[in-house]
Protein backbone atom coordinates (compact mmCIF):
# COMPACT_ATOMS: atom_id res chain seq x y z
CA UNK A 1 0.00 0.00 0.00
CA UNK A 2 1.28 3.97 -1.10
CA UNK A 3 2.71 5.41 1.83
CA UNK A 4 2.13 9.25 2.48
CA UNK A 5 6.13 10.69 4.02
CA UNK A 6 6.48 14.27 5.60
CA UNK A 7 10.35 14.89 4.97
CA UNK A 8 12.15 17.94 5.92
CA UNK A 9 15.72 18.75 3.97
CA UNK A 10 14.73 17.79 0.74
CA UNK A 11 16.63 20.25 -1.18
CA UNK A 12 19.79 17.94 -1.06
CA UNK A 13 21.17 15.18 -0.09
CA UNK A 14 19.67 12.18 2.03
CA UNK A 15 16.52 14.36 1.83
CA UNK A 16 16.50 14.19 -1.67
CA UNK A 17 17.02 10.93 -2.26
CA UNK A 18 14.40 9.38 0.16
CA UNK A 19 12.26 11.85 -1.41
CA UNK A 20 12.97 10.89 -5.14
CA UNK A 21 12.54 6.82 -4.03
CA UNK A 22 9.63 7.09 -2.20
CA UNK A 23 7.59 8.74 -5.09
CA UNK A 24 9.80 6.53 -7.92
CA UNK A 25 7.48 3.42 -5.65
CA UNK A 26 4.23 5.23 -5.46
CA UNK A 27 4.26 6.81 -2.46
CA UNK A 28 3.01 10.67 -2.10
CA UNK A 29 5.71 13.67 -0.43
CA UNK A 30 5.20 15.94 1.47
CA UNK A 31 8.87 17.85 1.39
CA UNK A 32 9.42 20.40 3.60
CA UNK A 33 12.38 23.05 2.51
CA UNK A 34 12.96 26.88 2.54
CA UNK A 35 12.14 27.31 -0.80
CA UNK A 36 8.50 26.79 -2.12
CA UNK A 37 10.28 26.46 -5.53
CA UNK A 38 12.56 23.23 -4.13
CA UNK A 39 12.91 20.35 -6.55
CA UNK A 40 11.57 21.65 -9.93
CA UNK A 41 12.74 18.65 -11.63
CA UNK A 42 10.76 16.28 -9.36
CA UNK A 43 8.13 18.38 -9.23
CA UNK A 44 7.37 18.02 -12.94
CA UNK A 45 7.56 14.55 -12.83
CA UNK A 46 5.66 14.07 -10.07
CA UNK A 47 3.36 16.67 -9.79
CA UNK A 48 0.44 14.81 -8.54
CA UNK A 49 2.25 13.33 -5.36
CA UNK A 50 4.85 15.85 -4.50
CA UNK A 51 3.87 18.87 -2.45
CA UNK A 52 6.76 21.04 -1.27
CA UNK A 53 5.81 23.29 1.93
CA UNK A 54 8.22 26.00 3.08
CA UNK A 55 9.79 25.66 6.51
CA UNK A 56 12.59 27.82 8.25
CA UNK A 57 13.38 25.80 11.21
CA UNK A 58 14.80 28.94 12.79
CA UNK A 59 11.38 30.02 12.89
CA UNK A 60 9.15 27.78 15.45
CA UNK A 61 5.96 28.94 14.38
CA UNK A 62 7.07 28.94 10.68
CA UNK A 63 7.58 25.11 11.39
CA UNK A 64 4.09 24.50 13.01
CA UNK A 65 2.38 26.43 10.23
CA UNK A 66 4.39 24.05 7.65
CA UNK A 67 3.80 21.12 9.28
CA UNK A 68 -0.25 21.92 9.79
CA UNK A 69 -0.44 22.71 5.76
CA UNK A 70 1.29 19.00 4.91
CA UNK A 71 -1.04 17.20 6.95
CA UNK A 72 -4.32 19.17 6.21
CA UNK A 73 -3.68 18.58 2.37
CA UNK A 74 -3.22 14.55 2.69
CA UNK A 75 -5.94 12.04 4.69
CA UNK A 76 -2.67 10.39 6.69
CA UNK A 77 0.68 11.14 6.84
CA UNK A 78 2.58 7.64 7.42
CA UNK A 79 6.09 8.56 8.19
CA UNK A 80 7.78 11.94 9.50
CA UNK A 81 11.57 12.56 8.47
CA UNK A 82 13.26 15.08 10.84
CA UNK A 83 16.73 15.45 8.42
CA UNK A 84 17.24 19.18 7.88
CA UNK A 85 20.54 20.19 9.44
CA UNK A 86 24.12 21.23 8.70
CA UNK A 87 27.30 21.00 10.57
CA UNK A 88 29.48 23.50 12.24
CA UNK A 89 33.08 23.02 11.98
CA UNK A 90 35.72 24.50 14.60
CA UNK A 91 36.81 24.83 18.21
CA UNK A 92 33.98 25.66 20.64
CA UNK A 93 35.81 28.74 21.96
CA UNK A 94 36.67 29.83 18.08
CA UNK A 95 32.50 29.98 17.45
CA UNK A 96 30.45 33.39 17.31
CA UNK A 97 27.63 33.63 19.57
CA UNK A 98 25.28 33.74 15.95
CA UNK A 99 27.23 30.62 14.91
CA UNK A 100 26.32 29.14 18.03
CA UNK A 101 22.72 30.16 18.27
CA UNK A 102 22.21 29.37 14.51
CA UNK A 103 23.22 25.82 14.68
CA UNK A 104 21.06 24.97 17.89
CA UNK A 105 18.11 26.69 16.09
CA UNK A 106 17.95 24.41 13.15
CA UNK A 107 19.84 21.32 14.64
CA UNK A 108 18.18 21.09 18.06
CA UNK A 109 14.72 23.57 18.47
CA UNK A 110 13.85 23.27 14.86
CA UNK A 111 13.11 19.02 15.22
CA UNK A 112 11.88 19.94 18.76
CA UNK A 113 9.36 22.37 17.31
CA UNK A 114 8.68 19.26 14.23
CA UNK A 115 7.99 16.84 16.50
CA UNK A 116 5.97 18.54 18.85
CA UNK A 117 3.69 20.29 15.81
CA UNK A 118 3.26 16.84 14.77
CA UNK A 119 2.12 14.71 17.40
CA UNK A 120 -1.13 16.17 17.54
CA UNK A 121 -1.90 15.36 14.14
CA UNK A 122 -0.49 11.85 14.71
CA UNK A 123 -2.08 11.12 17.78
CA UNK A 124 -5.46 12.22 15.94
CA UNK A 125 -5.35 9.54 13.04
CA UNK A 126 -4.24 6.32 15.30
CA UNK A 127 -0.04 6.32 14.80
CA UNK A 128 2.55 7.10 12.34
CA UNK A 129 6.58 6.78 12.76
CA UNK A 130 9.04 9.58 13.04
CA UNK A 131 12.48 9.02 11.94
CA UNK A 132 15.04 11.56 13.50
CA UNK A 133 18.12 11.81 11.33
CA UNK A 134 20.92 12.43 14.13
CA UNK A 135 24.11 11.46 13.51
CA UNK A 136 26.93 8.79 14.48
CA UNK A 137 27.99 12.38 16.56
CA UNK A 138 24.73 11.92 18.42
CA UNK A 139 26.79 9.24 20.81
CA UNK A 140 30.14 9.80 19.81
CA UNK A 141 32.33 13.03 19.53
CA UNK A 142 35.28 14.73 17.85
CA UNK A 143 37.29 17.78 18.71
CA UNK A 144 36.42 20.56 16.27
CA UNK A 145 32.52 19.62 16.37
CA UNK A 146 31.26 20.78 19.63
CA UNK A 147 28.32 22.93 19.06
CA UNK A 148 27.31 20.08 15.96
CA UNK A 149 27.54 17.09 18.76
CA UNK A 150 25.72 19.10 21.35
CA UNK A 151 23.06 19.52 19.14
CA UNK A 152 22.28 15.79 18.14
CA UNK A 153 23.04 14.68 21.70
CA UNK A 154 20.46 17.18 22.75
CA UNK A 155 17.82 15.40 20.33
CA UNK A 156 18.33 12.16 20.84
CA UNK A 157 18.04 12.67 24.47
CA UNK A 158 14.43 14.37 23.53
CA UNK A 159 13.29 11.54 21.43
CA UNK A 160 14.10 9.21 23.96
CA UNK A 161 11.86 10.28 26.15
CA UNK A 162 9.36 11.26 23.97
CA UNK A 163 9.36 8.17 22.43
CA UNK A 164 7.82 6.57 25.61
CA UNK A 165 5.36 9.60 26.24
CA UNK A 166 4.23 9.07 22.61
CA UNK A 167 4.25 5.20 22.66
CA UNK A 168 0.32 4.85 23.95
CA UNK A 169 -0.95 6.11 20.83
CA UNK A 170 0.52 4.01 18.32
CA UNK A 171 3.41 6.60 17.13
CA UNK A 172 6.73 5.13 16.99
CA UNK A 173 10.00 6.40 16.66
CA UNK A 174 13.81 5.85 15.42
CA UNK A 175 16.56 8.12 15.72
CA UNK A 176 18.80 7.92 12.36
CA UNK A 177 22.57 7.55 12.65
CA UNK A 178 24.58 7.67 9.71
CA UNK A 179 28.22 7.82 9.90
CA UNK A 180 29.66 10.45 6.98
CA UNK A 181 28.63 9.92 3.89
CA UNK A 182 29.30 11.34 0.32
CA UNK A 183 26.78 13.70 0.14
CA UNK A 184 27.20 17.61 0.42
CA UNK A 185 27.00 17.36 3.92
CA UNK A 186 31.19 18.26 4.14
CA UNK A 187 30.83 21.02 1.59
CA UNK A 188 28.45 23.29 3.36
CA UNK A 189 29.60 22.93 7.09
CA UNK A 190 29.74 26.55 8.29
CA UNK A 191 33.15 26.87 10.07
CA UNK A 192 33.98 28.83 12.87
CA UNK A 193 37.66 31.43 12.61
CA UNK A 194 40.74 29.63 13.70
CA UNK A 195 42.91 31.06 17.11
CA UNK A 196 46.07 30.97 17.28
CA UNK A 197 45.92 29.41 20.45
CA UNK A 198 44.86 26.12 19.03
CA UNK A 199 47.47 25.25 16.36
CA UNK A 200 49.13 22.00 17.09
CA UNK A 201 46.08 20.96 19.30
CA UNK A 202 43.28 18.07 18.66
CA UNK A 203 40.82 20.67 17.26
CA UNK A 204 43.56 21.79 14.98
CA UNK A 205 44.46 18.16 14.17
CA UNK A 206 41.39 17.57 13.16
CA UNK A 207 40.96 20.72 10.45
CA UNK A 208 44.00 19.70 9.00
CA UNK A 209 43.16 15.98 8.62
CA UNK A 210 39.45 17.08 7.55
CA UNK A 211 40.15 16.78 3.61
CA UNK A 212 42.12 13.47 3.54
CA UNK A 213 39.13 11.51 5.16
CA UNK A 214 37.99 9.08 3.08
CA UNK A 215 34.27 8.72 3.29
CA UNK A 216 32.89 4.99 2.83
CA UNK A 217 28.99 6.09 3.37
CA UNK A 218 27.24 5.29 0.78
CA UNK A 219 24.18 7.34 0.78
CA UNK A 220 21.97 5.31 -1.92
CA UNK A 221 22.57 2.54 0.50
CA UNK A 222 21.78 4.52 3.64
CA UNK A 223 18.40 5.85 2.42
CA UNK A 224 17.48 2.29 0.99
CA UNK A 225 17.89 0.85 4.94
CA UNK A 226 16.02 3.94 6.47
CA UNK A 227 13.30 2.74 3.39
CA UNK A 228 13.14 -1.00 4.72
CA UNK A 229 13.27 0.54 8.41
CA UNK A 230 9.96 2.61 7.44
CA UNK A 231 8.17 -1.00 5.85
CA UNK A 232 9.07 -3.10 8.23
CA UNK A 233 6.19 -4.92 10.36
CA UNK A 234 6.23 -4.82 14.05
CA UNK A 235 8.05 -2.20 16.93
CA UNK A 236 10.65 0.16 15.77
CA UNK A 237 14.63 0.20 16.76
CA UNK A 238 15.08 2.89 19.19
CA UNK A 239 18.48 3.58 16.84
CA UNK A 240 19.79 2.58 13.41
CA UNK A 241 23.41 2.33 12.49
CA UNK A 242 24.39 3.07 9.07
CA UNK A 243 28.15 2.53 7.97
CA UNK A 244 31.05 0.52 9.09
CA UNK A 245 32.58 3.27 11.05
CA UNK A 246 29.41 4.64 12.48
CA UNK A 247 29.36 1.26 14.25
CA UNK A 248 32.48 1.04 15.00
CA UNK A 249 33.28 3.73 17.08
CA UNK A 250 29.84 3.90 18.51
CA UNK A 251 30.66 0.16 20.19
CA UNK A 252 33.81 1.43 21.26
CA UNK A 253 32.32 4.64 23.09
CA UNK A 254 29.49 2.78 24.54
CA UNK A 255 32.13 0.32 25.29
CA UNK A 256 34.44 2.75 27.18
CA UNK A 257 31.70 4.58 28.83
CA UNK A 258 30.57 1.15 30.51
CA UNK A 259 33.95 0.48 31.90
CA UNK A 260 34.19 3.68 33.25
CA UNK A 261 30.77 3.05 34.83
CA UNK A 262 31.43 0.05 36.28
CA UNK A 263 34.92 1.55 37.53
CA UNK A 264 33.03 4.02 39.74
CA UNK A 265 30.20 1.61 41.56
CA UNK A 266 31.24 1.65 44.61
CA UNK A 267 31.58 5.49 44.57
CA UNK A 268 28.02 5.59 43.26
CA UNK A 269 26.31 3.28 45.37
CA UNK A 270 27.85 5.12 48.92
CA UNK A 271 26.59 8.59 47.60
CA UNK A 272 23.21 6.89 48.83
CA UNK A 273 21.43 6.34 52.55
CA UNK A 274 21.59 3.12 53.74
CA UNK A 275 18.56 1.09 54.11
CA UNK A 276 19.21 1.85 58.01
CA UNK A 277 19.74 5.45 57.25
CA UNK A 278 16.23 5.38 55.67
CA UNK A 279 14.57 3.86 58.32
CA UNK A 280 15.35 6.62 60.41
CA UNK A 281 14.50 8.98 58.18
Amino acid sequence: MAKTWLVTGVSSGLGRLLAEKALIRGDRVAGASRSEGALPDLRARYPERLRIVAMDLKDQSSVRAAVDRAFAASARIDIVVSNAGYGLFGAAEEAGDVQVRDIIDTNLVGPIALIRAALPHLRSQGGGRILQVSSEGGQIAYPAFSLYHATKWGIEGFVESVAQEAAPFGIEFTLVEPGPARTGFGGNLARTEPLAAYEGTPADQVREALGSWVIKGDPERMTDAMIRLADQDGPLPKRLVLGAEAYAGIRRALGGRIEELDRQKDVAVAADFTDEELARL
